[in-house]
């Protein structure tokens, strides 16, 4: 889903200069690595938007961590020192006995 955001008419003709220069292919991939080199540099601010997607359920726990760079254990800790509740789903256990079944049926 394409996303738009208004920028200072400076930073607008930068960006264009960088593409002019050959040092990007697309205004897009300017601000794709002015991202990613920000998230590079400020930590904190890759966890936080980690933490976010986490919160939101928009991402696992694995990928969470991954996103944080941090490990899952890492990972689990910050969610505590923040006071997150981790929710863990699990599955009934009348689909967890049907696939259960299958798999013995499978392997009859």
């Amino acid at each position: 889903m394409p996303s738009s955001y208004n920028l200072p008419e400076i930073v607008k003709k930068e960006i264009d200069a960088l593409v002019s220069a050959g040092y990007y292919s697309s205004k897009s991939d300017v601000v794709k690595d002015a991202l990613r080199t920000f998230l590079e540099k400020k930590k904190n601010m890759r966890t936080a938007a980690a933490v976010e997607l986490y919160k939101r359920e928009e991402v696992s726990l694995g990928k969470a961590a991954e996103i944080a760079d941090m490990g899952i254990i890492e990972f689990k800790e910050r969610l505590a020192e923040l006071g997150i509740t981790r929710v863990i789903r699990a599955e009934t256990a009348k689909k967890m006995d049907r696939e259960l079944a299958r798999i013995q049926r499978k392997y009859r």
